[in-house]
């Protein structure tokens, strides 16, 4: 868009005898800078530009009877994220005990390929490491021995990074085995888009080594009695086998189920795009250094200060866009490891939701909680709903709103399965607000839920959307290797023009104000 107008200044350019040669000077400042990215806003597009892996999927996954996780090689990261120039230890554990090798990737579009080979470690001795004794609150931390610590090289561009383990056979007859350790390369340079993973949601559903996820403590799944651990890893996503069953996710949390999808739709555009995890969000330095700040797929758990930074990012003028459903739904307060490493803990506190009747059911069925987060709507657009599991179709409402620019829909038109396994609805009543979509969500087949996907105005030209639904990026893009999900009798369909349009629309018009 921005190349095509400068195009059309360069056209409309008329020398005179005195501006002559200042024009020509100037113009082919203007024609270099279309040819050649420059600075920040080249970075993406520079990185895309450099050849993908052909092989950078799982092949051999083997996950225990349990169905929970896979001790013939697995990891964990000591960081959720870190810095070039930082160094960030690998955990790793072989039983039976196996050499192993890891390669790094960063993930991203690389000409469709989904992926690039950074570096390859190893090989390293293997070793057997225990499973931790539950602690207070049922919690699992693992202190075990590094295999490596890599220090990430100055030029690693920000993104998500998966390792793949892959243990290394000493027999002609036998066998390999793999899981992936995750981690994100942060910056703190200004840039368009800032898209914040929800590894805090990743983390409170993980079950690792059986059944430990903030959902199975003894006293019940919705309480503040369990607490969990990032020093752990991630086993598969076997809470979710009834919405998306992908064993070749195995170590990589829900990012390549439910976040991948979008990562790869905006790198393979060209935007100006950095990332952080939930626990970099805890003052909004970072965030306002950008222009729109992104929460994907199933962002539950926030601290109360992720919520004051994003808040204050949206006052001073940070565009907000929740492609997400169920976000902010809890307060989950964060404390340090055994270590003293921050941010490593957390546990669900409260529910947000101020003193909504769903907020406060929350409190009185399944407290005490220690905690109670503001009305999360007022920030987002819609709250979370209750009943708040289901499927169904993203109903178009207002078709004249200029996010359906160019996408063809009418009222009513209907884009399949986009709706799910969670969502919004309850639209908060802020000056300017807008209903653009909504409709019914099936609960258990046959037992209806409403979602509203909204959008408002910020207070210093900004804007704030709301789509209402887990699902959003699922019909953004299909990257190597990607499983559709499902939920509740109702699945979407994979990459939609007109929910990539819709997309771009709201994307460009942020970027651009």
């Amino acid at each position: 868009m921005e190349n095509n107008h400068r195009m059309q200044y360069l056209a409309s350019w008329h020398f005179s005898a005195a501006n002559h040669v200042m024009g020509v000077v100037f113009g082919l400042l203007l024609i270099c800078s279309m040819v050649v990215p420059v600075g920040a806003a080249g970075i993406i597009r520079k990185e895309n530009s450099k050849p993908g892996a052909v092989d950078w999927q799982l092949t051999r996954v083997r996950v225990d009877k349990d169905n929970f996780r896979s001790p013939w090689i697995e990891g964990y990261c000591s960081r959720q994220s870190v810095s070039t120039g930082e160094t960030i230890d690998i955990m790793v554990s072989t039983d039976p005990v196996r050499r192993f090798e890891i390669e790094i990737f960063r993930t991203g579009y690389y000409g469709g390929k989904g992926a690039r080979l950074m570096t390859k470690l190893g090989p390293f001795q293997g070793k057997a490491q225990a499973v931790p004794v539950p602690g207070a609150k049922d919690i699992h931390e693992c202190c075990w021995d590094a295999a490596t610590k890599l220090t990430i090289p100055k030029d690693w561009v920000s993104g998500v990074y998966l390792g793949r383990l892959t243990t290394l056979p000493e027999r002609a007859d036998e066998s390999y085995w793999q899981s992936y350790v995750i981690f994100i390369v942060k910056d703190n340079r200004s840039a368009d888009i800032l898209l914040q993973c929800s590894d805090n949601t990743w983390q409170a559903y993980n079950r690792w080594p059986t059944k430990f996820s903030v959902y199975t403590h003894p006293k019940g799944g919705q309480g503040p009695w369990a607490d969990v651990s990032f020093d752990r890893p991630y086993g598969r996503q076997s809470q979710y086998t009834g919405i998306v069953n992908d064993p070749l996710s195995v170590g990589s949390g829900e990012f390549l189920s439910f976040e991948q999808p979008l990562s790869y739709f905006l790198e393979e555009n060209g935007y100006d795009v950095t990332y952080c995890s939930n626990s970099d969000m805890l003052s909004p330095d970072r965030g306002l250094k950008c222009k729109v700040f992104i929460s994907v797929g199933h962002d539950e758990y926030w601290d109360i200060r992720q919520f004051r930074s994003v808040e204050k990012m949206r006052n001073d003028g940070v565009s907000l866009m929740f492609l997400s459903g169920n976000a902010v739904c809890w307060v989950s307060p964060f404390r340090a490891n055994s270590n003293g490493i921050h941010n490593r803990i957390f546990f669900r506190g409260g529910p947000y939701g101020a003193e909504n009747d769903y907020a406060k059911e929350r409190q009185d069925k399944h407290g005490p909680f220690p905690e109670r987060g503001p009305d999360e709507g007022f920030l987002m657009g819609a709250r979370n709903t209750q009943p708040i599991n289901g499927g169904g179709d993203w109903i178009v409402t207002k078709p004249e709103h200029w996010i359906f620019k160019g996408t063809g829909l009418k009222k009513g038109d209907r884009i399949p399965g986009l709706v799910g396994w969670e969502y919004h609805g309850g639209p908060a009543d802020i000056p300017g607000l807008e209903v653009v979509a909504e409709g019914a969500a099936w609960v258990g087949g046959d037992k209806l839920s409403h979602w509203a996907a909204t959008i408002y105005p910020g207070p210093k030209g900004n804007l704030v959307f709301n789509a209402a639904t887990i699902f959003w990026c699922q019909d953004l893009s299909m990257p190597p290797g990607h499983t559709l999900p499902w939920s509740h009798w109702s699945r979407p369909h994979g990459p939609d023009e007109r929910v990539r349009k819709i997309t771009h629309n709201i994307l460009r018009r942020a970027i651009s104000k």
